[in-house]
């Protein structure tokens, strides 16, 4: 099944590589591409994309901005933010917007299309650095948002699924069963009224500590 994808991005040489790279791979196409939040606006709803590569840094409008417009019309859509710079707090402000997962600019195709797949899969791909800051945000504070609080367990797992492992993985990790981490997921889900990973792992980070 062809995943289409998106690209927001001002400098002309790297959106013409992002293109290159995802045209070039098996089941992936770039239906559009543009330099400013203001045109991804107007035309990324029309095309529909499952997933957008963002840039951060736009003239005009922000890539968060862009992320947080684009998202209230296309729900579904799978925003990666895409940046030369480390900058936690616009990360986490990223994050918070309703993207599920960051890149830097260096990142090699191979680091790029798998971040696709691992979005297209339900999962968040970001560097390490950036999970350890979302994991310790996490464990800061307990998300109640007029739910029922998580236990310690299930705040765990939810970080673990922040950092975009399956549920084999996160199984491992806390040495539990398959079906463990199955039944620890329903339990998140419904304490959070969400309906799957990505909208967990969004929900709480909007009610976690987090730089303003």
């Amino acid at each position: 099944m062809m995943t289409t994808v998106a690209i927001v991005e001002d400098n002309a040489v790297m959106r013409k590589l992002f293109r290159q790279w995802i045209d070039g791979a098996p089941g992936l196409h770039c239906v559009f591409d543009c330099a400013t939040a203001e045109e991804a606006i107007a035309e990324i709803p029309r095309h529909r994309p499952d997933v957008v590569l963002m840039d951060i840094h736009l003239p005009g409008e922000s890539g968060i901005a862009c992320t947080a417009r684009l998202k209230e019309v296309l729900p579904s859509v799978q925003v990666i933010m895409v940046t030369a710079y480390r900058n936690h707090e616009l990360i986490f402000k990223a994050l918070q917007a309703g993207a599920c997962g960051y890149l830097l600019k260096r990142s090699s195709p191979d680091e790029l299309l798998k971040a696709i797949t691992e979005v297209r899969a339900g999962g968040a791909p970001m560097t390490s650095e950036i999970a350890r800051m979302v994991v310790e945000a996490f464990q800061k504070k307990p998300a109640t948002s007029g739910s029922d609080e998580l236990t310690t367990r299930e705040v765990q797992i939810l970080a673990q699924l922040s950092e975009g492992l399956s549920n084999k993985e996160i199984g491992a990790r806390r040495e539990i069963s398959y079906d463990t981490v199955r039944a620890h997921l329903r339990h998140i889900y419904e304490k959070l009224h969400v309906r799957g990973r990505t909208e967990a792992v969004g929900k709480y980070l909007k009610s976690s500590v987090m730089p303003q």
